[in-house]
């Protein structure tokens, strides 16, 4: 079995040497095995496993979340509902996202409407609806 360094394993991947250290410490990847002279060997299934972990962060799951994932991928008993049923879950985590950011975004829609950006000597409309908005959330 071919064997591969830290680097040529993080040029294949575009990740970072310390990215690889950093899943190893996290038990995404498993302690690759040692050269006689101590150097980190891996094998091509670290290359799938780091290119699986990144696309999964790219649908927004969470380290630990993938963690998850990538045991119930080696797992022989797994069943594919349990992946579809975390699948969901973070569709559903995403929607609520979603209608956070639009409450976000209407309420700074809001508030920048009440600045016109003229007048350097007065107080600025945006930052008094601010420090009001801050007032309310105290009490």
């Amino acid at each position: 079995m071919e064997s591969f360094s830290i680097g040529h394993v993080a040029r294949r991947t575009g990740i970072g040497v310390e990215t690889i250290r950093f899943y190893e410490r996290k038990g995404l990847l498993s302690e690759p095995t040692r050269s006689a002279s101590g150097y980190r060997q891996y094998t091509e299934e670290t290359v799938r496993q780091i290119r699986f972990i990144k696309r999964a962060q790219r649908l927004g799951f969470s380290l630990k979340e993938i963690r998850e994932l990538l045991a119930l991928r080696v797992e022989r008993q797994t069943d594919c509902l349990q992946v579809k049923e975390r699948a969901e879950a973070k569709i559903a985590a995403v929607e609520q996202k979603i209608i956070e950011l639009q409450r976000m975004r209407q309420a700074l829609l809001q508030v920048t409407a009440l600045c016109q950006g003229q007048n350097l000597n007065s107080r600025c409309p945006l930052l008094d609806a601010l420090d009001q908005t801050a007032e309310m959330e105290e009490t």
